[in-house]
């Protein structure tokens, strides 16, 4: 069975308008909710810090760009992802090397197997190319709204490949 997105969010994960100037605070509140939590070692943050040095995750969409940082499963003691919205936009280093990003959407994945990673990629890719699924998302009230959002999202692959064909 496929691994879907709802299996790993939980609402305690998330954070709507989350206020960050920079990277290592939005990593810094992530990694203490999924530490708070027992979803990750102590090591988390600065393997999330390190890894997103050499491999940096900001992705630009448009309107609303989004960071998807992640790291080695063995920081990891169960799968999760963590969700902040950002109050005011926060530069990432852009993932295709070309500059930096201003990032409004944060879904960090801690993810405990290495295969886990490309599916849970796959999905939120999905869900990112969804600009209303976004915009619904950075304009969330609070975060029972902001996991409303996301845990409705469902990924098929078919079904999204019959609708780009039948356009």
């Amino acid at each position: 069975m496929a691994i879907s997105i709802n299996e790993y969010l939980n609402k305690d994960l998330i954070i709507n308008n989350l206020e960050a100037e920079t990277t290592y605070d939005v990593f810094h509140s992530l990694s203490k909710i999924l530490l708070k939590y027992n979803f990750v070692k102590d090591s988390f943050y600065t393997a999330l810090v390190k890894r997103e040095s050499k491999f940096p995750t900001g992705l630009t969409l448009g309107k609303y760009n989004v960071a998807i940082p992640h790291t080695d499963a063995i920081h990891i003691i169960r799968p999760a992802i963590a969700i902040a919205t950002l109050k005011y936009p926060v530069v990432f280093n852009n993932m295709d090397g070309d500059g930096q990003v201003n990032v409004n959407i944060v879904f960090a994945m801690a993810l405990n197997e290495p295969h886990s990673q490309i599916k849970m990629l796959q999905q939120l890719m999905y869900l990112i190319q969804n600009k209303d699924i976004l915009m619904s998302m950075k304009d969330a009230k609070d975060n029972e709204q902001l996991y409303d959002i996301v845990s409705k999202f469902e990924y098929n692959p078919v079904k999204n490949n019959l609708k780009e064909i039948i356009k």
